[in-house]
């Protein structure tokens, strides 16, 4: 798979390092505004993991400062659309007028029917949306055992994530330009939420707000009853902390018939770390904590593309690609805006 890359932020730069190690994708270009960046100086770029931006070898690439001159180039295949979240939508359609394949970093858009209608526009599986979390080990353990039922059927599920004053995004709390918490953070667990247990049929939720828009919040999600199990109970919460001691935490604690499993990860501004790894809490009182593999998180990354390079090599639709998971996501995230009676302002 030939690729090129569009917006050369952190993303861009995770998903450059994503392609020097894939052996099924090759990046052959890029696009971006900034002269230094099109040079190939790409030490500007710092972000919350993996190793700060380099000089990198741009000879041989097809560098521009325009998406529409990469959609020109019949060699590249796909559109690895890296830019601020406001420009997805409009990146999407173009590419997919062009007939390119599009793997679009998370959210697709920053509203549901937008998404939606995306969705409807794209054939042949030409759209992609990059949610990274069913890439990453501890993730992907859960989604696994979730799919193949080797614990039974989920029965409940508790997610969290939080981090600190987001003081590296510009426009963080505009809900025309990132989408605040919701829309730009908790969208990763609203499509893992997606992927196990499906759509909620209605959603409660209490929150503190910055304006209009939700800080933090505590949600709780309801499944309708069918004949053949009891509704789940879910509940995800987290947003921004008035403090930068914790950059950022995530976590889970989702039962089945059988086992729990549990995962915990905080960083905080001292460097240090605390982790509660992957623990699996059989029902006869066993416990066990499953060796997982590789635990840089440029190698979910890699694993996505190749996922992508796979559905361009006619392969299926890889689950958490889909773009109307991506959609759906983006409505759960919806769901929990704030109403007059769960809103707390300050």
């Amino acid at each position: 798979m030939k690729a090129a890359i569009v917006g050369v932020g952190f993303m861009g730069w995770i998903h450059y390092l994503a392609y020097q190690r894939s052996q099924f994708a090759e990046l052959v270009g890029f696009a971006t505004r900034d002269p230094s960046k099109q040079a190939g100086d790409w030490r500007s770029i710092e972000g919350n993991f993996g190793p700060p931006g380099e000089q990198i070898d741009i000879s041989g690439m097809h560098v521009s400062g325009d998406m529409d001159d990469l959609l020109s180039d019949d060699s590249i295949e796909l559109i690895d659309i890296c830019l601020p979240p406001h420009l997805h939508a409009a990146a999407i359609e173009s590419c997919l007028e062009a007939g390119k394949f599009v793997l679009c970093e998370k959210p697709m858009t920053l509203d549901s029917g937008s998404a939606y209608r995306l969705v409807d526009r794209a054939t042949n599986n030409r759209l992609m949306i990059g949610h990274i979390l069913p890439f990453m080990p501890e993730f992907r353990f859960l989604v696994d055992v979730a799919e193949d039922r080797r614990y039974g059927n989920a029965i409940a599920g508790r997610f969290q994530r939080t981090i600190g004053p987001p003081d590296w995004i510009p426009d963080f709390y505009d809900l025309h330009r990132v989408g605040g918490p919701l829309i730009d953070l908790q969208v990763h667990d609203a499509h893992l939420i997606r992927l196990l247990f499906g759509m909620p049929s209605g959603i409660h939720t209490v929150h503190h707000c910055r304006g209009d828009v939700p800080s933090r919040y505590e949600t709780l999600l309801q499944y309708s009853t069918t004949d053949e199990h009891t509704p789940p109970v879910v509940s995800v919460a987290g947003g921004v902390i008035n403090s930068p001691a914790r950059g950022f935490s995530h976590g889970y604690e989702v039962s089945f018939d059988d086992a729990t499993v549990r995962f915990e990860f905080a960083a905080y501004a001292d460097e240090t770390t605390d982790t509660i790894p992957v623990t699996i809490m059989h029902r006869d009182g066993r416990v066990e904590r499953p060796e997982l593999g590789s635990s840089d998180p440029v190698d979910a990354f890699v694993d996505e593309i190749d996922a992508a390079a796979n559905v361009l090599s006619g392969g299926p639709m890889h689950p958490a690609l889909d773009p109307t998971s991506a959609a759906d996501a983006l409505r759960i995230c919806e769901m929990q805006m704030p109403s007059d009676a769960s809103a707390i302002h300050g």
